[in-house]
């Protein structure tokens, strides 16, 4: 079956997205961590990752709302195109290419933030913004806790565009997350819960150790997220409004 040209469009944004935020990532993590200015300025771990997560935030709900995500959905993330064809907004013929274009963009992003910054973004502190979990955390462990936040997050992207009175607020509650996620998760976890985040900074670093984790965790995530948001609005339709005997 052939690919049609509306998906092939879609996901040539995808690519064009996700090469952006990776751009921009690489970025932020050059100028907050990699800056010795900046650094001395904040020296707080926490409060570096919260200056990442809010500029990071930011940008993807901008990217949200500028005219190529409004044509493609702007997910950036495979996790979030496996989500929305689970919810029926998405045509299965577009996760694969979504899938090769997110993962396209954020290795071509992660190598034009090192054409334009130099030496600094391969080098620690930066080394191409790539995570890695806090020490003594198992492959297992990362795994459940990649798949449990990617499952909140892809829960709460659910149940706002399946809310008509909340779809509009969608865009400024995952930029929201993701800062959130950045700041909490940044020092344990790495706060990926996206392939796409991980997988340029991955490849240009040489950083494979936890690398299938980061693929793969956020899949299952991203399968209990819409399964719970299927329970909970069947659960919510059966319940009824105060007031009306049953």
């Amino acid at each position: 079956m052939s690919t049609s040209p509306a998906v092939l469009r879609h996901s040539a944004v995808e690519l064009v997205l996700t090469f952006l935020l990776l751009l921009s990532v690489t970025t932020v993590v050059r100028w907050v961590i990699g800056s010795p200015a900046v650094s001395s300025a904040i020296p707080e771990a926490r409060l570096q990752l919260l200056a990442v997560g809010a500029i990071v935030g930011i940008l993807i709900t901008g990217l949200i709302l500028s005219p190529l995500g409004r044509q493609s959905g702007a997910h950036m993330n495979p996790a979030i195109s496996f989500a929305m064809w689970r919810l029926g907004l998405l045509p299965g013929a577009a996760v694969v290419p979504y899938t090769v274009a997110q993962l396209s963009g954020s290795l071509l992003g992660v190598f034009a933030a090192r054409g334009i910054w130099g030496r600094s973004t391969s080098a620690p502190p930066v080394t191409y913004a790539a995570l890695q979990p806090g020490p003594g955390w198992s492959a297992a462990e990362l795994f459940a806790a990649e798949t449990l936040s990617t499952g909140v997050i892809v829960l709460l992207v659910a149940v706002f565009t399946s809310v008509r009175r909340l779809t509009r607020h969608t865009p400024y509650m995952v930029g929201t997350v993701v800062c959130l996620t950045i700041t909490l998760l940044g020092n344990s976890t790495g706060g990926s819960t996206n392939p796409a985040r991980q997988f340029g900074p991955a490849l240009a670093s040489g950083q494979y150790s936890f690398l299938w984790v980061y693929l793969l965790a956020p899949v299952p995530g991203a399968a209990l997220g819409v399964l719970a948001r299927n329970l909970l609005l069947k659960r919510t339709a059966r319940t009824p409004a105060a007031g009306v005997p049953t």
